[in-house]
C-alpha cells in the first residue's frame, strides 16, 4: 500500500493504492507513477515486515533539484509534522530522493547499502582505531590471559633468520628489513658491510624500514661494537597502514632479534638518514653525564647583629 501527500499550504492525500503482490514486486509499479518531474511530494510506502507498532513504513521525500527554493524549504520544514501526524513509531526507514533513479527499487537498495556503511574516518581517527586494535588490555582476573608484549608479532622469512644468524657470527655489519603489508611478514632487503659514512644513503625516503647496524667506536679508551636497531619512517609520505604496522611490529621484532643472539644496545627512531652520523650514534649510546648537583653554601647571617652580650652567671645560694 502506498500513499502520496502533496503540499499546498497544507498536507493532503493525493493518491493511495492497495497491496497487490509483495512490497518489492509492487515498488516500481506503484511509486513510479507518483513521481512528477518538478513537483515535490511525500510518499509513504508500507513494507512487508512488522515492528512492535505494526507494519513498518518507508517515508520517501521526493524533492527534485528543479524544485523552487520555496518548495524545498516548505517540504524540509513540514517533514516533522507529517511524521508526527502519521505516527513516527510506524516509520522505520526514510529516503530523501532528488533524482528519479533514487526513487526506484534499485535506488532504495543502494540507499540501504550506503546507509549501513560506516562513516569515513579522518586520518587521526584511523590511527586511533588501529592503536585500539593493538593496545594491551589491563583487566586482570584469575582466568584472563594477558598479552606480555604490546604490538603485532609478525613472522619472519627464512632469509631474515639466516641474515640474523650471519650477523651474530660477524658476517655482516648492516641489515635492512621490510614488512610485506599484504602478507604481514618481515623480509630481508639488504645484508652487507657498510661504512658509517655511507650509512645515511641506505635509508629509503619513500618507505619505512627496520635496520641493524654494528657501530664500531671507542669510548673512554675501550673499543666497542654496539648493535643499533633503527626504525626509519619518512614522515607522512607513507600510508597510515604502513606507519601503524611498522610502529606495532618494532617491539616484537626487536625481541626476535635478541632471541637470535644479537644484543641490541640502542633503539632509535628517525625520519631522515642524514641523522645517522658518528656524533649522533656516539651521543645516543653514551650520553654525557651532567653534574647538576648544587653545592651547599652556608647562608650568611644578618649584616649587623650588634655586639655580643655576655651574661654573668648568677651565684647559687
Amino acid at each position: 500500500m502506498s500513499h502520496q501527500t502533496g503540499i499546498k499550504e497544507e498536507l493532503r492525500l493525493v493518491s493511495h493504492s492497495d497491496v497487490k503482490r509483495d512490497w518489492e514486486k509492487d515498488y516500481d509499479s506503484l511509486v513510479r507513477p507518483l513521481i512528477e518531474e518538478s513537483t515535490p511530494c511525500y510518499i509513504l510506502y508500507r513494507l512487508d515486515y512488522k515492528i512492535p507498532t505494526g507494519y513498518a513504513w518507508l517515508l520517501m521525500s521526493w524533492v527534485p533539484e528543479s524544485a523552487t527554493v520555496r518548495q524545498k524549504m516548505l517540504y524540509a520544514s513540514t517533514k516533522a509534522t507529517l511524521k508526527l501526524e502519521f505516527g513516527s513509531g510506524h516509520i522505520k526507514e526514510e529516503l530523501n530522493a532528488t533524482s528519479k533513479e533514487e526513487t526506484t527499487l534499485q535506488g532504495y537498495h543502494k540507499h540501504r547499502v550506503d546507509f549501513s556503511t560506516p562513516a569515513p574516518l579522518t586520518s587521526r581517527e584511523e590511527e586511533l582505531a588501529e592503536l585500539r586494535k593493538t593496545e594491551v588490555k589491563t583487566d586482570f582476573g584469575i582466568d584472563t590471559k594477558q598479552q606480555t608484549l604490546g604490538g603485532i608479532n609478525c613472522p619472519i622469512s627464512d632469509s631474515v633468520a639466516q641474515a640474523l644468524h650471519d650477523m651474530s657470527r660477524g658476517g655482516y655489519n648492516y641489515l635492512q628489513f621490510r614488512i610485506d603489508l599484504e602478507e604481514e611478514k618481515i623480509h630481508l632487503v639488504k645484508a652487507d658491510n657498510v661504512e658509517l659514512t655511507t650509512l645515511p644513503m641506505q635509508i629509503p625516503t619513500d618507505h619505512a624500514r627496520y635496520h641493524l647496524y654494528i657501530f664500531k667506536h671507542h669510548h673512554e679508551g675501550n673499543y666497542l661494537e654496539s648493535v643499533v636497531f633503527v626504525y626509519s619512517m619518512p614522515g607522512y609520505s607513507c600510508s597510515i597502514r604502513e606507519r601503524m604496522m611498522y610502529s606495532s611490529c618494532k617491539g616484537p621484532f626487536s625481541a626476535t632479534i635478541e632471541k637470535h643472539g644479537i644484543q641490541v644496545a640502542k633503539k632509535l627512531e628517525i625520519d631522515n638518514g642524514a641523522e645517522l652520523t658518528e656524533e649522533f650514534l656516539h651521543e645516543e649510546l653514551h650520553p654525557r653525564k651532567l653534574n647538576l648537583r648544587p653545592q651547599f653554601s652556608k647562608p650568611k647571617g644578618p649584616p649587623s647583629r650588634g655586639a655580643k652580650r655576655l651574661t654573668k652567671p648568677q651565684a647559687v645560694e
